[in-house]
């Protein structure tokens, strides 16, 4: 037969079928180029889970719901009477006068507050102090025996702790509510409680309303004598400053000065008038310019005439000098007549100009002057203001403590008037009435919850049980916990010897188990590496998984397919194969790699049709030398050119390592898990150990499986609906073995 290329050197094509999830996590492993979707449990799983557990959740329910009905049936019966009280949003008053305590409700604050004082230990002292002897000892009564409680209490504490305060929705209606075992007592309380909080309330307002008007009177005594302090002194500072009114001289000095300020407005302004004009003077004088060009004193009568006489002679001397000479008589008396009229209206300038200085003197004079009365003035009023400052405080003092002693005499008349006159704050709407059944123990409420209760109970504790079970079971913990695809899944085979277990895939003596590998190969078939796979190498966690079954019953089948098989015993430290199928165990792998014996004289040939054994031939004092050995390699090469399959059973990798070394010499291997025996960790990690091989990890296979206790986990695969194709009748058995092929 020609050899296959190895399936280490092929493209790694991913199965597409098993019997989990499809899903593989490891992204380092030969299953995870393409999958990245991550496996989650569905219902199915949880419910699973319940029925795997389900004593457990019988169990917890059965005590918890018998202690509840245990606990119900001997309750004391207790009866509850309710009361209610209407609480007033204001108080009920006779006189619009303030009260000296408000206990108006305003927001929900005060309200609270209310509920509160309903709820507090002083109401619950007051009803136990306004009980006589006879309702104490008939309160008491069904609280003396000890079984009544489980322990002695005292009045005021079975009255807290029997009482409850429900305050209305949307409303100032207060529910008060009693428990007792007589229904008599427990409305006689309840209605001891509106009552002792209304005469609280009550009792409060009056207490606060005496103690106020003490009070008031005390402070009232000390205002009149500070009032009578403060005005001897405001007398005391008018006579040392000799004033009758200081509104008389207020009011005077403030017209003098609205007087005085306009005054000052006029002068200011002619003073800056006259001002403007002398420094325009000024700057014609610096810079040589005729002040004549300056409107103010050109106006003036003579300056204005003089300038229109000299403008009207030099016209007339233009016209004579174009026709006479300067030496004629008439040029001559012209220039005599515009001297004489220059001389004038020089002399009348200086006369304007001596008037505007003049003006300006006097503006400046008067403008001074009405500043220096304006400062005086000033300084007159600070000091009046001065003055008034201390006669103001004096008077406002005085008025504040005559407001005050007022205020204190007119409070004290209203509380003196308030604390005569019973105000309600609260009044009792409807007097207590009690449950014609008692309200505890509710039969129907404890029942429904020790129901409820029992099985949430019984729940958790499945879930916790499940949760601390780290052993594998389902295809979820293969697929998803320990990295593998689920290729194949073996029912427990019952009744029968390991010799027969060995060789049920030819015998057919159990047909689901028989399916159940065929199942296996199918999936191995599914996948280029797999199915191309020449040699496969077996393994397991722990010792006792089932992968010498799995090894011998594989490769059956593939024999009774027509594939000449041969099954290698790895296990050079326990061998088992030779046990199963009672061959002698005196020649086989250690002969060939040690003794050089030729391969064809160890095998076990003809075991089954198309299905041969080599032992291991004894057990190796050194297995990893043997199995590293050059000779081990040449084996399994020649084994290739002889079979179509060779499947190696090897040692547990828990125990040891051999199978990682044999490993190297395969194609591929599958890992065999024995349900409900490995723990989850230990095989994630055996299975993390093949991985990081180059030789591909095909899948995993568990085996084992109990119907009764797994098959909730796979019961898609064993319905009692494919019972008649797995269970045939005696009759068909022969026609079933003639359709297996003859050695080849």
């Amino acid at each position: 037969m020609s050899n296959s290329p190895s399936p280490r050197d092929q493209h790694h094509n991913k199965p597409t079928t098993g019997y989990g999830y499809g899903y593989y996590p490891d992204s380092t492993s030969y299953y995870s180029d393409q999958h990245d979707d991550s496996p989650q449990r569905s219902l199915k799983d949880y419910l699973l889970i319940f029925r795997e557990r389900f004593w457990y959740i019988l169990v917890v329910f059965l005590l918890f719901f018998s202690g509840v009905l245990i606990y119900t049936l001997t309750r004391t019966e207790i009866y509850e009477a309710r009361s209610t009280v209407e609480l007033l949003r204001q108080d009920s008053r006779v006189m619009q006068i303030e009260q000296v305590m408000s206990q108006e409700i305003r927001n929900q604050e005060d309200f609270n507050t209310q509920i509160r004082i309903l709820e507090s230990g002083r109401i619950v002292r007051a009803v136990a102090s306004r009980m006589t002897e006879a309702e104490r000892n008939r309160f008491m009564q069904p609280f003396e025996e000890p079984e009544a409680t489980g322990r002695f209490v005292g009045i005021e504490q079975l009255l807290f702790e029997n009482r409850q305060i429900v305050p209305g929705r949307m409303n100032l209606i207060v529910e008060v509510r009693f428990r007792h075992p007589d229904r008599e007592v427990a409305m006689d309380v309840a209605d001891y409680f509106v009552e002792e909080y209304i005469a609280y309330n009550l009792n409060v307002r009056i207490d606060e309303s005496m103690r106020a008007m003490e009070e008031l009177t005390a402070k009232a005594e000390d205002q009149a004598r500070e009032l009578q302090r403060i005005e001897e002194r405001r007398n005391q500072y008018m006579a040392d400053m000799g004033s009758i009114s200081l509104d008389w001289r207020t009011d005077l000095q403030r017209d003098s000065l609205r007087d005085l300020n306009l005054r000052i407005n006029d002068s200011e302004q002619a003073f800056r008038r006259a001002s403007t004009l002398w420094n325009q003077i000024q700057d014609y004088r610096d810079e040589g310019l005729p002040l004549t060009g300056i409107r103010t004193i050109a106006n003036q009568p003579d300056v204005n005439e003089l300038l229109l006489n000299l403008r009207n002679l030099n016209v007339t001397r233009g016209r004579l000098a174009q026709r006479y000479r300067d030496q004629h008589p008439r040029m001559i008396e012209i220039d005599q007549a515009i001297l004489e009229t220059e001389s004038e209206l020089d002399m009348a300038v200086q006369a304007a100009v001596g008037k505007i200085e003049g003006d300006f003197r006097r503006a400046r004079d008067d403008y001074q002057a009405d500043m220096t009365t304006l400062n005086q003035l000033e300084e007159d009023a600070k000091q009046l203001r001065d003055l008034r400052v201390e006669f103001d405080r004096l008077s406002r003092e005085a008025e504040v403590q005559e407001f005050l002693y007022q205020y204190l005499i007119r409070r004290e008349r209203e509380t003196t008037l308030t604390s005569t006159i019973d105000t309600v704050s609260a009044r009792p709407l409807d007097w207590a009435t009690a449950s014609l059944r008692p309200v505890t123990p509710n039969i129907p409420l404890n029942l429904g919850l020790g129901l409820l209760g029992g099985l949430g109970l019984g729940i958790g504790v499945a879930f916790v049980v499940a949760f601390l079970d780290d052993r594998v079971k389902s295809a979820f913990d293969i697929e998803s916990i320990v990295g593998l695809p689920l290729l194949g899944i073996l029912p427990e085979v019952k009744k029968l010897k390991q010799e027969d277990k060995v060789k049920i895939a030819f015998t057919g003596t159990d047909r689901h188990v028989v399916e159940s590998f065929r199942s296996l190969q199918s999936s191995l078939k599914l996948s280029k590496v797999s199915n191309s796979a020449q040699c496969i190498m077996i393994t397991s966690s722990l010792p006792g998984e089932g992968k010498s079954f799995v090894s011998s019953n594989l490769a059956l089948t593939y024999a009774v397919n027509g594939e000449k098989t041969i099954l290698v015993d790895g296990d050079l430290r326990m061998p088992s194969v030779h046990k199963s199928h009672k061959l002698k165990n005196d020649k086989g792998v250690i002969s060939y790699c040690h003794d050089n014996m030729e391969l064809d004289g160890l095998i076990h040939k003809d075991i089954h049709p198309n299905f041969d054994i080599l032992t291991t031939g004894g057990k190796a004092k050194n297995p990893t030398q043997t199995i590293n050995s050059v000779a081990f390699e040449n084996m399994i090469a020649e084994l290739r050119k002889k079979y179509a399959r060779v499947i190696i059973d090897t040692p547990p990798l828990a125990a040891v390592s051999d199978a990682l070394i044999i490993m190297q010499h395969t194609d591929g291997s599958l890992f065999t898990m024995k349900f409900n025996k490995v723990r989850r960790s230990a095989a994630k990690h055996n299975v993390r150990r093949l991985m990081s091989s180059d030789t591909p990890v095909f899948g995993a296979v568990l085996n084992h499986l109990n119907i009764s206790v797994g098959g909730y986990y796979y019961a898609q695969y064993y319905d009692k609906s494919y019972r008649d194709y797995y269970y045939v009748r005696e009759s068909d058995k022969a026609k079933q073995r003639e359709t297996i092929p003859p050695k080849a």
